[in-house]
């Protein structure tokens, strides 16, 4: 009798142990797929928004895209760590000012000039056009206008302006040096991006056509994306206002910016597009630059 409750109990164990080993099995390799997955979605973001190369496997899934948005602002971690190494390295044998050039066109070539082209195409849309379809149409032209090219030239005279001097304050008068200079670089360019994909969260997409690179963008959004965006956006500006708590308050006037700037695109063209997105983003870090030097100044 003892024997045959001994042997019912080691048939049981060792099932026990079998539906466990299983379940662990199974549990490894959903975790397996998940990882692969998010690094799918995080190539997909990198190859969409840089010219930085991408394996080979990466393509424009709509739906990897649309998840994507989630890893739009870390992409700023990225392009500003880039062009603070572009900064640091050129300070060894030239002056603030020519880094500070280096740092921008660093940028804009890890990009493609992505978010620059988008900037131009919405000064010559919405400074040309006074319809919908006469905006869009002229959005849509691959060829620069006047205002496309007025808006550039002084885009990046305040950039390098601003950025200049924001960068002679911290070497002047902070104690932590190029951290915090790093820190600028990465959380402007970091809650620009914040600040223009978020609008994709609050608005529709204006464009009816779907052959559009910035259409799976538009597709509806679950809490990973948007928690997504807002963690790597907000992150480097965290840990700036750790030396330095006021520039907490360059969210407002960079959210102040978004807000008008959505409300705007709202008005005359019933939503965004991609080249709006881009537009968002260069005047949101510029907003962010001379939002920093006036709360050093006066706050």
């Amino acid at each position: 009798m003892k024997w045959r409750v001994l042997k019912v109990r080691e048939l049981v164990g060792s099932k026990s142990r079998f539906l466990i080993a299983v379940f662990s099995n199974n549990h490894n390799l959903n975790n397996t797929f998940s990882m692969k997955k998010e690094l799918h979605i995080f190539f997909t973001c990198l190859m969409f928004y840089t010219r930085i190369p991408c394996p080979k496997s990466i393509d424009h899934n709509p739906d990897y895209l649309n998840k994507a948005t989630r890893y739009f602002p870390f992409i700023g971690w990225i392009v500003g760590s880039i062009s603070f190494v572009a900064f640091y390295f050129s300070t060894f044998f030239l002056s603030t000012e020519t880094a500070v050039i280096l740092a921008i066109i660093a940028s804009v070539l890890t990009t493609g000039a992505f978010h620059e082209d988008g900037f131009a195409d919405v000064c010559d849309g919405f400074g040309g056009g006074w319809t919908k379809e006469k905006i869009l149409i002229i959005m849509k032209d691959s060829a620069i206008g006047a205002y496309g090219a007025i808006g550039l030239v002084l885009l990046f005279l305040l950039k390098f302006k601003l950025l200049s001097e924001s960068i002679s304050i911290f070497q002047i008068e902070s104690n932590n040096g190029f951290l915090t200079v790093f820190l600028l670089f990465v959380s402007s360019h970091a809650l620009s991006r914040l600040a223009a994909i978020s609008i994709i969260f609050t608005h529709e997409y204006s464009r009816d056509d779907a052959s559009s690179k910035s259409k799976p963008l538009a597709k509806k959004h679950t809490w990973k994306e948007i928690s997504g965006a807002f963690f790597f956006g907000l992150i480097p500006l965290l840990a700036l206002s750790y030396f330095y708590y006021n520039f907490l308050l360059i969210l407002i006037p960079v959210f102040i910016t978004r807000y008008f700037l959505a409300r705007y695109f709202q008005k005359w063209i019933d939503g965004y597009t991609g080249d709006c997105l881009g537009a968002t983003q260069q005047i949101c870090e510029v907003i962010y630059y001379l939002s920093f030097l006036f709360i050093w100044k006066f706050i």
